[in-house]
């Protein structure tokens, strides 16, 4: 058992303070330090309201991520956040190319599972009430205040209505299961509603309910049990959290994207990035371009009027 969190029956969290506090976490990795620079420099320009930024990331990446590092925003070594049975390796089947984290109680982890595990242990180590996450290829590009994410003693919850009945979705609906299955929900109950995007928030106190009601229902480590099946979602396991064990308690929803994201496809053109950006709604704030579609970091910079 993780002697952090305490395992019990899931509580009804209470109000919020009338001001939380607020912190922005970002997990990340070394290909996607100059893509993390700038989310730091648009961040310190654009956002209000949070008191601090962690920059989560694997042991041997801490050193490079320092550069980032200001009063106001501190690197975490995974090491301080993830058991020490889990270890990193490199992968000979992709050449060396590839990390993968080995253990004798979980699969073998890709990274990007291991920035999901890093993200909800975060709330071991932070002191803030509420935790922004926003993904490291994310720039802002307007003033945004982090009050958006609660009001009246609630925290805003993601979700995107009834989207998992709709044809496709076939990953989003196993991530759902699995999720479902670590909460120790009944099978039977199934949910539709999809809770993953960037740029959201999660209420610390109920994160750590939530690896105490996981740890309690199976009697293990939170980390061995998320990390049994290699299909699963942080946002998809906290949303079915709160909404299936807490009836939504502490939190309201809301289904309106602050980032606009470019998920997949080709890097844009210059005339395309302009247009991306035009097209941007009036409550979005920032823009994500996906790391593995290869656009440039320099072009953004420059695109967005930073160089």
């Amino acid at each position: 058992m993780n002697s952090r969190f305490v395992p019990g029956a899931a509580v009804e969290p209470g109000p919020l303070r009338q001001t939380p506090t607020v912190a922005i976490v970002t997990a990340s990795y070394a290909p996607d330090f100059e893509r993390c620079r700038l989310l730091c420099e648009t961040l310190d320009r654009h956002v209000s309201g949070a008191a601090h930024h962690y920059i989560l990331v694997e042991h041997r990446d801490v050193r490079l991520f320092r550069q980032l590092e200001t009063g106001r925003r501190t690197v975490v070594d995974e090491r301080d956040l993830l058991p020490r049975w889990l270890y990193a390796f490199d992968d000979p089947l992709s050449l060396f190319r590839r990390r993968v984290w080995l253990s004798l109680k979980t699969q073998p982890l890709r990274g990007w599972h291991v920035q999901q595990l890093r993200r909800i242990a975060i709330s071991a180590h932070a002191s803030e009430d509420v935790l922004i996450f926003c993904d490291s290829d994310v720039a802002f590009l307007k003033p945004f205040d982090c009050g958006a994410f609660w009001r009246d003693g609630k925290a805003r919850l993601f979700r995107r209505d009834g989207v998992l009945a709709d044809e496709g979705h076939d990953e989003h609906r196993i991530w759902s299961r699995n999720a479902g299955s670590a909460l120790g929900i009944d099978p039977s109950r199934t949910s539709i509603h999809d809770y993953i995007s960037t740029l959201i928030a999660w209420r610390r106190d109920t994160v750590l309910a939530m690896c105490g009601e996981i740890e309690r229902v199976h009697g293990r480590n939170w980390v061995e049990v998320v990390g049994s099946a290699r299909k699963f979602s942080e946002c998809m396991i906290y949303g079915r959290y709160v909404d299936d064990l807490l009836e939504g308690a502490g939190h309201f929803h809301g289904s309106e994207e602050f980032c606009r994201i470019h998920w997949t496809g080709e890097a844009l053109s210059d005339d395309e990035f302009r247009h991306f950006v035009a097209a941007m709604a009036p409550e979005q704030v920032a823009i994500g371009m996906q790391s593995f579609i290869g656009t440039d970091i320099g072009r953004i910079r420059r695109l967005i009027g930073l160089d």
